[in-house]
Parts: structure tokens; C-alpha cells; sequence
């Protein structure tokens, strides 16, 4: 995996979710695999329904990301079924890394990482996280 939590994080384990998509045809490029663009594409619908399921949403408009770093490790083909497990890999004080992995019928098919950071509207830099969002990202999952 691209990064792991540095000492003296919150314990985030368990704060992930996994989507399914199928490669359509708008997904490829003129090669005929997935175009490069199209991963970052499916970990963001995998970061909205992972921030929804913490009641989250709200947020959208307030994470411009800073970064991102993807791995391609293999094709995918029009049709091919994609599952995507994205989960939160890091917690700072103005900053959350998360963590991706694209899977296809042969395995692993991308890897990488999205760094966000909280901006309050009109603030000219980042800001601290609020307190509802540090509870909903460190709260611990119970076993299952």
C-alpha cells in the first residue's frame, strides 16, 4: 500500500468501504483498456459512499485534494467487472490520506492514495478538522 499511519494516529481500522462497477465503454481509451483518469474517478464514488455511511456528505466542497498517487498494475477491459475497497489511511490535523486498491478478474489492476484536507469556505488556507468529523473517523468499529 502506498502509505501507512504514522506513529501516534487514531486507530482507523475498519473505516472502509468496497464498490462494484463494470469497465463501460466511456471508461476506456483508444487502446481499449481503462483509461488513466477513470480509477481516480471510481475511488472518489468509493470516498462519497464511504463518507455517507458516517454521515459525512457534508463535507463535499471542503476537501480539495493535495495529492494523489496511483499505481497501475494491470488492464482493464470494456466489461470487466472492478471492485474497489477504499478506506481511510491516515488522520492529521488539517489533512486525511486514504488509501485504494482497484481489483479486476486478474487480480489487482491499480493501487494508490488520495490526500485531502479540510478548507472551510473563504479560508485562504487549510483548516483543522471539526470535532464531528474527528469522532466519526476515530470511533471505534465494533467487531463483527
Amino acid at each position: 500500500m502506498p502509505t501507512s499511519p504514522s506513529a501516534g494516529s487514531p486507530p482507523l481500522d475498519g473505516l472502509e468501504t468496497t464498490i462494484d462497477r463494470r469497465v463501460e465503454w466511456h471508461d476506456t481509451d483508444a487502446s481499449g483498456h481503462q483509461h488513466n483518469s477513470v480509477v481516480l474517478r471510481w475511488a472518489e464514488e468509493a470516498e462519497a459512499d464511504l463518507l455517507r455511511g458516517k454521515d459525512l456528505a457534508w463535507l463535499f466542497g471542503r476537501t480539495p485534494r493535495v495529492r494523489h498517487e496511483v499505481n497501475y498494475r494491470g488492464r482493464l477491459w470494456f466489461g470487466d467487472p472492478v471492485r474497489v475497497t477504499f478506506r481511510v489511511a491516515q488522520l492529521g490535523r488539517t489533512s486525511l490520506t486514504f488509501a485504494f486498491v482497484v481489483h479486476g478478474p486478474n487480480g489487482i489492476a491499480a493501487d494508490g492514495s488520495v490526500v485531502v484536507v479540510h478548507a472551510e469556505p473563504d479560508a485562504p488556507a487549510a483548516t483543522p478538522w471539526p470535532d464531528a468529523v474527528r469522532t466519526a473517523l476515530t470511533r471505534e468499529v465494533p467487531a463483527r
